[in-house]
C-alpha cells in the first residue's frame, strides 16, 4: 500500500511525465511545420516537387483517360483506385499547400499532363490559420473561394472536367492543438463548402465528402481517420467508391 506521504510525490512525477510527453509532441509538431515552412520558402509553389516524374501515361497514342488528383496533403495521400483499361490515375498533391499555391502551379503540374479529369481537394490549409489571425478571417475565406474558382476555371479552359470535393471534415481536436484551433475554422469550412457546392455545372461535379466520411457529430468516422486532419487508407477507399461512380458516368 502506498504511504500517504508519497502521494504528492507520485502526483508531481505524473505531472512532470505528462508535461514532458506534451513537450515532445509539441516539439515534433513544431519541427514538422518548420521543415514545411522552410521548404516552401525555397520553392514557394512546389514547382520542383514533381521534377523528373514520368509514367506510362506519357506514351503517345494512349487510350487511357487521365485522372489527376490535385491539391494539398489530402490529395497527396489519396490512394488511387487500380488503373483500368479506361482510366489511369496521377497524383499532383503537395503537403501543406494553400489554395494560392495550388492555383499558382497549375501551368507547371497540370497543363503538361493534359488530363481528362481533375479531382480537386483544397482549402483546409487556408482555413486552419484563422484562429491565429482572426482579424483576417473574412479575407482568408474570400481568397480561398477565389483561388478555388481560379483552379476550376483553369481546368475548364484546358478542356478537363472537374470533380471538386468539399473540404474533408476533421477529426477530434488533439490536446496539443486546442490552443491553435477554434470553432471559427468549422464555420469557415461550412462557408467554403457551400460555395463549392454552388460551382456544380457543366463539366464540374461536386463530391460531398461529409456524407461519406462524417459521423453524427460531423467529425470523421474513427475508422477512416489517420490523424486530426488526414484520412487512412480505408477513408480513401470509401471515397473511391463514389469517385468511380462519377468517373464511369462521364
Amino acid at each position: 500500500m502506498i504511504k500517504k506521504s508519497y502521494i504528492p510525490i507520485i502526483i508531481l512525477l505524473l505531472l512532470l511525465l505528462n508535461s514532458a510527453s506534451l513537450n515532445i509532441i509539441l516539439f515534433s509538431k513544431a519541427r514538422h511545420f518548420y521543415i514545411i515552412n522552410s521548404t516552401s520558402k525555397l520553392d514557394p509553389l512546389g514547382i520542383d516537387h514533381f521534377s523528373g516524374a514520368k509514367g506510362s501515361y506519357e506514351s503517345e497514342g494512349s487510350s487511357f483517360k487521365k485522372i489527376v488528383f490535385f491539391g494539398d496533403s489530402r490529395s497527396s495521400d489519396w490512394t488511387s483506385p487500380s488503373d483500368t483499361e479506361e482510366l489511369i490515375f496521377i497524383n499532383r498533391g503537395i503537403y501543406g499547400q494553400t489554395t494560392s499555391q495550388v492555383a499558382g502551379r497549375f501551368d507547371n503540374h497540370i497543363v503538361p499532363l493534359q488530363p481528362d479529369t481533375i479531382v480537386l481537394q483544397v482549402g483546409i490549409n487556408d482555413l486552419k490559420v484563422i484562429p491565429l489571425i482572426p482579424s483576417l478571417a473574412d479575407k482568408i475565406i474570400t481568397n480561398c473561394k477565389r483561388n478555388i474558382l481560379s483552379i476550376v476555371n483553369q481546368s475548364r479552359h484546358l478542356g478537363a472536367s472537374v470533380i471538386i470535393t468539399t473540404v474533408f471534415p476533421t477529426g477530434k481536436i488533439p490536446l496539443e492543438l486546442r490552443l491553435l484551433w477554434s470553432g471559427n475554422v468549422s464555420d469557415a469550412v461550412i462557408d467554403v463548402n457551400n460555395y463549392i457546392r454552388s460551382l456544380k455545372g457543366p463539366g464540374v461535379e461536386v463530391m460531398d465528402t461529409a456524407i461519406i466520411l462524417a459521423n453524427e457529430e460531423g467529425l470523421v468516422r474513427e475508422e477512416y481517420s489517420r490523424d486530426f486532419l488526414h484520412l487512412n487508407t480505408e477513408g480513401y477507399q470509401a471515397l473511391n467508391k463514389e469517385l468511380l461512380k462519377l468517373l464511369i458516368e462521364k
